[in-house]
């Protein structure tokens, strides 16, 4: 399932991680707050650096610039985030190749639990 970029999704976040975990739902969400909060995982831009860019666009309005003078942009970075606890909860094994791809990952013990018993067969 993937969730909707929603201020509904936001609100009602707690309640659809427990929902997702309880049928053992596999979710994609849209922001990473999701994540931290026990869902498993999310595949967002990155929010920080958007803030960043808008910042910029002030700066260039405050110096004189027409806002409808300025180009509209898209993201340029998104970010993985995986939460191993999360998988495990509803009985998911992430492949290693994907957790190496991930920009973040929650719960690295399980990570490296993952690891050792791959390399090792323990």
């Amino acid at each position: 399932m993937i969730t909707a970029v929603s201020a509904a999704a936001l609100e009602h976040k707690d309640l659809i991680i427990k929902l997702a975990t309880q049928f053992r739902l596999p979710v994609v969400y849209a922001y990473r707050v999701f994540v931290a909060h026990g869902g498993l995982m999310s595949y967002a831009t990155d929010i920080i650096g958007q803030y960043k860019r808008a910042a910029g666009y002030v700066d260039r309005i405050l110096k004189g610039e027409k806002p409808a003078d300025l180009p509209v942009q898209m993201p340029t970075k998104y970010d993985l985030v995986i939460n191993l606890k999360s998988a495990k909860a509803i009985g998911l094994t992430v492949p290693l190749t994907l957790l190496a791809r991930a920009d973040e990952v929650i719960d690295l013990a399980i990570f490296f639990a993952a690891l050792h018993e791959s390399a090792f067969g323990t």
